[in-house]
């Protein structure tokens, strides 16, 4: 991305966002499981990138991860890390089952959500 001139806020935002994703795969995803895989896949053209990203875990519903910015939860270590893919990236989504993230950013863009 660098070497397509990406500006910085551009690269650092798919970088802490791919870092989050990972993250929630690995421990709330697979649950730590040694034996269980996460499957990435990127593409990068010179404009716009697609990541996704798969766990073998059971899934989860969206809808259901409590909001970080509510007062219960302000206090509260981690739980932010699909606001900042929200925050930074241009959409993401995730498979019906739960355990597949498809998030894209295009270069310059802000956020489109």
């Amino acid at each position: 991305m660098e070497e397509n001139a990406w500006p910085m806020r551009d690269c650092f935002g798919v970088r802490l966002s791919l870092e989050e994703a990972l993250v929630n795969a690995i421990k709330h995803g697979n649950r730590m499981e040694p034996d269980k895989k996460v499957y990435i896949s990127c593409e990068l053209t010179t404009d716009e990138v697609t990541v996704v990203i798969e766990d073998q875990g059971d899934g989860f519903k969206l809808a259901e991860v409590p909001d970080p910015t509510e007062d219960d939860n302000l206090d509260k270590p981690g739980g932010r890390g699909i606001m900042l893919i929200r925050s930074f990236m241009n959409g993401f989504s995730y498979n019906e089952k739960g355990n597949r993230l498809t998030m894209h950013k295009k270069l310059g863009v802000e956020n489109e959500e």
